[in-house]
């Protein structure tokens, strides 16, 4: 039987740049929405939803930790004692805690895929940082409506009013103030609410008991300002309210609470919220912001899926428990007790312990053991599961991250989340004989939780190689195997993955015949190779006319490509951005087969290639520098050793910040370097901007290094 209204679910992630403050948010959340009786932080390594204890040591979220709160309104004025009228009013939020580290994206992103809404955490110092723009450009990608919190406005240097300029500037001119600071630094005392015209003060230990007061006088006209600004972006929204404000009349609290939720809801304003989640100041109105302005699952479109086997017939599920179930698996988890958790979210319909159901991506019937309702480590049985509800299944066996789970009778395909490629790789080898089977097993379970970490084989040394989003991501991975599956390994040097590409037009014929008595082999091609533009992957057109070439080989001529793609001819890197167009070629009557096909096909792209003036390619990070202003010099001349380009530096408060444009294979043990240079007070982030051509002597050192040298 289903508790809360479905109207009153709400699904969201907290996402941000590292250090923003999401998993104190989070903490904050926990603790004013009962589900948690102390408060953990992150600092002193407590936090509920850093469980991991890698997370713990660095300080920083590695994994999404999922968790369920309930909550009332506090604007309701609802005491606990008045426990049937809370019932009435109660949210059920689902909340998904998100990393920052860049490393880790892969988890913002999954999450994003499976969530309505979103609060994107903004440090009251720095502003708009250069994660905070990669996960709104996500949050975007995925069309999610959200909020803003410019949080630690109790730190030196904060300014609400810089850190919401930076989120016009560089991210929407759509954000809206609900809430403003009272102070600033150690002088913030509170917040107005802009809604109510105000002043909100949080008493008692931890901020629990909320008063609120008169606007003091000092601040009356500066509120009034605000409110101005708010009504009047409101009001820009709606038809009636546009109207009413020109004629000059008051705009009401019960008018603009659902006009700017339907603002907020078809992404044309996004309410920024202000306060101290450290010192406990406004968590709980950025709670009612979610309730207020954050969709339900029944506010959003119905989710498109299409039919197993063929995409164009496309499918509709409402958030609705009578439709047939449907959901997504966006994670995995290894867990020590229960062994493998599955993380769902439930679309349509409803999911009972016991049931069957259909995965459609891996063509298998599941049967569904335990259901959980998790919270961060913590967990607690249910027997169903309702549409809009995130849980856990434990123990699916062929249960993937971005399959489709389903009713067998109502098969459906979800859009499936689409993942980065990894950036760097390590060479690995377990340090005992006794090691190297757990060492399979380990990488195995690793490699199914996070799609962005791959495994595979150098088919010449025979070395296990290993990759992933950065030297941190693999470095936690190589720490998890060494405490949850007690495999010891060492690990080689970081290696970039670097790519191929050709900036030229060549043709080139491939002809596979080969006569050992009987029957012989034959396959004849003529393929012309073009440069695509950048990030556009592989295309293979078919320009065969009259049969020169029967219809079933020409498969077997793109499958020969297709292999050949994944070793270049200048370094043996794999080729990107490349379109192949088989014009030419001829066949024999007996000799002919796919395999011969196959090779020839082969043989002739790798020739093509080599004629099209192929380069290498290799990833450029996009960092960003804080330091002293007395270190700036040594840290602009480091960067430019490593073949930086310097876009910009600006000042943030009393700190220098560079904006550059570095080769990741020159940033390997730059947060040592960095520190040392800097007296332990620099600190930088990172992530993928492009690839760009390697220059001549570096492309050079490295085809020595792999043994090719390039051909003349």
């Amino acid at each position: 039987m289903r508790q809360t209204p479905i109207e009153r679910i709400r699904d969201i992630g907290i996402i941000a740049h590292i250090d923003a403050g999401k998993t104190t948010v989070s903490e904050r959340i926990l603790f004013y929405t009962g589900i948690s009786h102390k408060i953990g932080e992150v600092h002193e390594g407590q936090a509920v939803m850093d469980w991991m204890e890698q997370e713990r040591e660095r300080g920083i979220t590695i994994t999404s930790a999922a968790t369920t709160a309930f909550w009332v309104p506090t604007y309701l004025g609802l005491g606990a004692e008045q426990v049937d009228e809370r019932k009435k009013n109660e949210y059920k939020i689902n909340i998904i805690d998100t990393p920052g580290h860049i490393d880790f994206t892969v988890e913002v992103q999954r999450s994003l895929r499976v969530l309505d809404g979103a609060v994107v955490v903004f440090d009251g110092v720095a502003g708009v940082e250069p994660q905070s723009e990669t996960v709104w450009r996500q949050a975007d990608k995925f069309e999610v409506p959200r909020v803003c919190f410019i949080n630690k406005l109790d730190r030196t240097g904060a300014s609400f009013e810089k850190s919401l300029a930076s989120i016009y500037e560089r991210l929407t001119p759509n954000a809206v103030a609900v809430t403003i600071p009272i102070g600033h630094e150690q002088d913030h005392k509170g917040i107005i609410d802009l809604m109510r015209m105000k002043a909100v003060y949080f008493d008692g230990e931890h901020g629990e008991k909320i008063r609120l007061e008169d606007i003091p006088e000092n601040l009356a006209s500066y509120a009034k300002e605000w409110r101005t600004k708010m009504v009047e972006k409101i009001a820009e929204t709606d038809d009636v309210l546009t109207e009413k404000y020109l004629e000059g009349k008051e705009i009401t609290e019960p008018e603009l609470r659902p006009a700017l939720r339907r603002a907020t809801l078809s992404y044309k304003l996004i309410p920024v919220f202000a306060g101290s989640a450290l010192k406990n100041k406004a968590v709980q109105l950025v709670l009612d912001g979610v309730v207020d302005y954050l969709p339900s699952p029944i506010d959003l479109p119905p989710v498109e899926g299409f039919e197993p086997g063929d995409e164009s017939k496309k499918l509709l599920r409402k958030a609705d428990d009578s439709e047939p179930f449907s959901a997504l698996a966006f994670k995995l988890q290894s867990d020590p007790y229960v062994g493998q958790l599955t993380f769902f979210r439930v679309y349509s319909g409803v999911l009972e312990a016991g049931s069957y159901v259909y995965n459609t991506i891996g063509d298998t019937k599941e049967r569904i053991g335990r259901i959980l309702r998790i919270h961060a480590n913590s967990r607690d049985e249910v027997k169903d599961m309702y549409a809009g509800d995130i849980g856990a299944i434990v123990g699916l066996k062929n249960t993937k991250t971005g399959d489709t789970l389903c009713d067998p009778d109502n098969p459906i395909v979800l859009e499936k989340i689409d993942f980065p490629e990894p950036m760097v790789s390590v060479r690995i080898e377990p340090k005992t004989k006794a090691d190297q089977e757990k060492m399979g097993l380990a990488l195995k379970r690793l490699s199914e939780e996070d799609p962005t970490f791959r495994v595979e084989t150098d088919q010449e040394t025979l070395d296990v190689i290993i990759s992933g989003m950065g030297e941190l991501h693999l470095e936690v991975l190589v720490d998890r195997m060494r405490r949850e599956f007690k495999v010891e390994a060492n690990t080689g040097k970081p290696q970039v993955a670097f790519r191929e590409t050709i900036t030229a037009k060549a043709e080139a014929e491939g002809k596979y015949i080969k006569q050992s008595g009987g029957r012989g082999q034959y396959g004849h091609v003529r393929l012309r190779v073009e440069p695509l533009e950048a990030a556009q992957g592989f295309e293979f057109v078919n320009e065969i006319r009259g049969g020169v070439i029967p219809q079933e080989y020409i498969p077997a001529v793109e499958k020969g490509v297709k292999e050949s793609l994944s070793r270049g001819v200048v370094a043996g890197f794999p080729i990107v951005d490349i379109k192949v167009a088989l014009y030419d070629g001829s066949y024999h009557d007996v000799d002919s087969s796919e395999v011969a096909f196959k090779i020839a096909g082969s043989m002739a792209f790798q020739e093509a290639a080599r004629r099209a003036k192929p380069v290498l390619l290799e990833p450029i990070m996009k960092v960003e520098v804080l330091a002293p202003e007395n270190f700036l010099g040594d840290v602009t001349g480091d960067l430019s050793s490593k073949r930086a380009t310097i876009e910009s530096m600006t000042d943030r408060y009393n700190l220098k910040v560079v904006d550059a444009k570095v080769p990741l294979s020159e940033m390997f043990g730059y947060v040592t370097n960095l520190r040392s240079m800097t007296q332990g007070r620099g600190t930088y982030t990172m992530e993928f901007s492009h690839y760009q051509q390697v220059p001549t002597n570096i492309a050079k050192q490295i085809q020595e290094a792999r043994g090719m040298k390039k051909e003349e």
